[in-house]
């Protein structure tokens, strides 16, 4: 993803046992903690959620990155993640997050809609027509992210506990 004048450019790629500390780091924030299904707590849940990407990526089942911002000095830290998950239809369904320092700054939106752009591009391993977008109801950061990316709320889910204790939205985007 390019730079613009105001915005530093986006990295993303596959998670690495480089990000683990990284990923620990960003998980810690109760913020994040609070919209998340799986929290990483230690060096040792972070090699295995690693590992578990790789796995992922690897049966063509989901596809996982790690967002690096380049703060001037080139692409450091990891300060996001973005996943493709492969539906049992022609769907898939995204999912992100920002680390704390990394929020208001448009970065979430910015790396959606780069995977958004990979899915849908012909040179995508994921053939699907369709990207489905969930969130907790309460979570408004993530409700526009959706927006800005062109994600059209579709439904409100009912809650389903524990997993998801309160209502959802479904965001859906179509390939065009």
């Amino acid at each position: 993803m390019e730079s613009t004048a105001s915005l530093p450019a986006l990295r993303l790629r596959p998670w690495q046992v480089e990000d683990v500390d990284s990923l620990v780091s960003a998980h810690r924030d109760p913020d994040l903690r609070r919209w998340l299904t799986s929290v990483i707590s230690s060096d040792v849940d972070a090699h295995r959620w690693i590992d578990s990407q790789h796995q992922d990526w690897a049966a063509g089942s989901r596809f996982s990155f790690a967002v690096l911002e380049d703060g001037g000095e080139g692409f450091a830290a990891v300060v996001g993640h973005v996943t493709v998950k492969i539906g049992n239809d022609s769907s898939a369904e995204v999912g992100y997050w920002a680390a704390a320092e990394a929020r208001g700054r448009g970065l979430a939106s910015r790396a959606l809609e780069a995977v958004v752009q990979w899915t849908f591009s012909e040179h995508s391993p994921i053939a699907v027509a369709r990207l489905d977008l969930l969130h907790a109801v309460g979570n408004r950061a993530s409700c526009r992210v959706a927006g800005r990316c062109g994600f059209e709320l579709k439904a409100i889910l009912p809650a389903q506990p524990p997993a998801f204790p309160t209502e959802g939205h479904l965001h859906a985007r179509h390939k065009s």
